[in-house]
């Protein structure tokens, strides 16, 4: 193991597992690319030399970055949203004093067909939102073809806003505006906030889709294992003990997805980790408060 210090006094230490082969792929786990553990050690002379080292590389190396992040989305909103779906069936039906068959049946009907749901939306919406992009850049394309002094001036005018002098704002923009269909893109970005999605946005709406679903779908039924297992295990324990070892799994997938979600930020694992556990313990919570509040009022 060596360490290096960084400017700010900090030291990093980077194990033999963390080095990596530049121009070599990268895993997201356990290792991460050269460049961002020189950024999560705050070690500017690692990351001064690892991009010296890519100037000798063949102009196919590129620079890695966490692209696995795109699905972030799908795979955590996903699993929140079924293991909490499941959980408040678990924890209505419990507060509501139903059996672990009545628990189990609503359980997997329910959570099945909110995953297809999910992923069926998830699909649709993103391939919308992507298709909406796309015909807001044939608009622009063709103000740049037919007014491209409007077009230009706009961009000046953004650049001038954000701290550019006028004479550089008009410098940059009328480069760039030498290369239509890179300006168009850059004027999506820059004037309308969006970004244009690639050529195959289809396939990918298609992997965002199922990714929801499987997401949904496997964290969905780990609050129902218990019910499942329990019971073959240890048949002489009651309802209650099901209940309890739900909200043991509940707790602890809760927690690990946290974690997970601080592989794609700067924050510490188990910061995330906790919040994610506080907040989907929260929506918990009220699902079992609600469900033994109207068995009450039922009563």
């Amino acid at each position: 193991v060596s360490s290096s210090m960084s400017s700010n006094g900090s030291t990093a230490v980077v194990g033999e597992a963390n080095k990596v082969v530049v121009g070599e792929r990268a895993p997201l786990l356990p290792v991460a690319s050269a460049a961002r553990s020189a950024y999560e050690g705050f070690d500017q002379e690692a990351s001064r030399k690892y991009h010296e080292e890519r100037e000798t590389l063949p102009p196919s190396s590129e620079e890695h970055h966490q692209s696995e992040g795109g699905y972030l989305k799908p795979i955590i909103f996903g699993g929140l949203d079924g293991i909490l779906t499941a959980f408040a069936i678990v924890a209505g039906a419990t507060g509501g004093s139903l059996s672990p068959k009545v628990v189990l049946i609503l359980g997997f009907s329910n959570i099945f067909a909110d995953a297809l749901s999910m992923g069926v939306g998830e699909f649709l919406s993103s391939k919308a939102e992507n298709e909406w992009i796309l015909s807001e850049r044939e608009r622009e394309a063709w103000e740049m073809t037919n007014y491209p002094e409007g077009e230009i001036r706009e961009m000046i005018d953004i650049y001038e806003e954000r701290g550019m002098n006028r004479a550089d704002a008009k410098v940059v923009v009328e480069t760039m505006a030498k290369y239509e269909q890179f300006f168009v893109d850059v004027m999506m970005k820059e004037e309308l906030e969006l970004q244009v999605p690639e050529d195959n946005h289809t396939l990918g709406s298609f992997k965002e889709g199922v990714i929801m679903f499987f997401s949904f779908a496997i964290f969905g039924t780990f609050p129902l294992l218990g019910y499942i297992i329990i019971p073959i295990c240890f048949p002489t324990l009651g309802p209650e003990s099901l209940f309890i070892s739900a909200c043991a799994v509940t707790g602890l997938v809760l927690f690990f997805m946290g974690c997970v979600k601080s592989l794609f930020s700067v924050g510490k694992w188990y910061i995330s980790g906790l919040e994610t556990l506080l907040l989907g313990g929260t929506c918990a919570t009220v699902a079992f408060t609600i469900g033994q509040a109207m068995d009450n009022l039922i009563d």
